[in-house]
């Protein structure tokens, strides 16, 4: 609080004494008030665009080519292990691509190393449906293992399957992770007492000992994901038959030239290579490339997301769920959800 001292200078007048406040404290109160307004416009902002990006079409971007041919070639690149986000994102890239009339075939790009069972499954169906209104090429880079080589298959018996010298595929069959950690349970003094509604509920329980009941059944559920992959490449390689897969179906990832010898792969090619083999099949001497991404969020970009794989983070009780809960994967590898590094664990 200040004051302020008025006189006209005659001493046989009263002084007057005006005390003021501080401004300081107004200053700071209004600025949090605004910091506060900014923040709560931002955060409707961010709710209104996660709506307006779930509905926005794939951005469209030259990638190769001939920049204004009118015809195009769908570069489709499955360059992630499957699961979500990414799954919703390549499904809507693919539906774009099946209804735009300027595209004439379409390049499917895979570097994965698989995922989830049903989201290999959901991203094959659609490039089937794809497959049956535009040729398909596939064009393997890095890895295209187990559901990486499963979306591999959505082109139809008659679509090439190309690999890079340095590819690694294969590695058809499921995995469905478990960790029995009834030893360290005895150590800590930790039991499992689930209330279930029946005796198969918590089969997976990493605090309990499968069974032979339970073994079965799950036994049953990872017969039927393998029995599934194995169909689809039956219906696809028309060069192999069953007896054939089956003896490929050991879970081992095999080298380019190995996938070639076993008739998992046709040829090796490079991307350009392969990009001209399709553009001559469909008689395309002008043609552009066109890559697909989609927009990140408002609030991805506020929370600095990229369009990476999410991080993995250690957290203890949400760990513990995710052992229980039962995830089938067409995955080469640990899943990703579970691969903690020693850094990110914490006490």
């Amino acid at each position: 609080m200040s004051e302020r001292i008025l006189t006209n200078g005659d001493p046989n007048m009263p002084t007057i004494i005006i005390q003021q406040r501080g401004r300081r404290w107004l200053v700071i109160i209004l600025l949090l008030a605004l910091g506060f307004s900014v923040l709560m416009n931002l955060g409707f902002m961010a709710s209104f665009a996660e709506f307006a990006v779930d509905a926005d079409q794939p951005t469209e971007k030259f990638h190769a080519g001939t920049r204004l041919a009118e015809s195009k070639i769908a570069r489709i690149q499955v360059g992630f292990t499957i699961m979500p986000p990414y799954t919703e994102r390549i499904k809507k890239t693919i539906d774009h691509v099946r209804e735009d009339d300027s595209v004439k075939g379409v390049l499917l790009v895979i570097d994965s190393p698989g995922g989830l069972v049903s989201g290999s499954h959901e991203i094959y169906h659609k490039l089937k449906l794809l497959s049956e209104k535009k040729p398909i090429y596939v064009q393997m880079k890095g890895i295209a293992a187990s559901g990486g080589y499963y979306i591999a298959m959505s082109g139809g018996p008659e679509a090439p399957i190309y690999a890079e010298p340095t590819t690694w595929t294969g590695s058809i069959g499921v995995i469905i992770p478990r960790y029995n950690a009834t030893e360290l349970a005895e150590k800590v003094g930790v039991k499992s007492e689930s209330l279930v509604t029946g005796p198969f509920k918590d089969s997976l329980n990493p605090f309990k000992n499968l069974d032979e009941q339970e073994r079965a059944v799950w036994d049953a559920i990872i017969e039927d994901s393998f029995d599934r992959f194995l169909t689809v490449i039956d219906e696809n390689r028309s060069n192999l038959d069953m007896e054939e897969i089956r003896e490929l179906a050991t879970g081992q990832v095999y080298t380019a030239d190995q996938a070639v010898e076993n008739g998992l792969v046709d040829e090796i090619s490079f991307e350009s290579d392969t990009t001209e083999l399709l553009a001559k099949e469909l008689g395309l001497d002008s043609y552009q490339v066109v890559n697909y991404s989609h927009p990140l969020s408002l609030s991805e970009t506020l929370l600095g997301a990229t369009t990476s794989l999410p991080k993995v983070e250690f957290d203890p009780v949400s760990s513990l769920i995710d052992l229980a809960t039962p995830r089938a994967f067409y995955l080469f590898g640990l899943p990703h959800e579970l691969n903690v590094s020693p850094s990110q664990m914490k006490p």
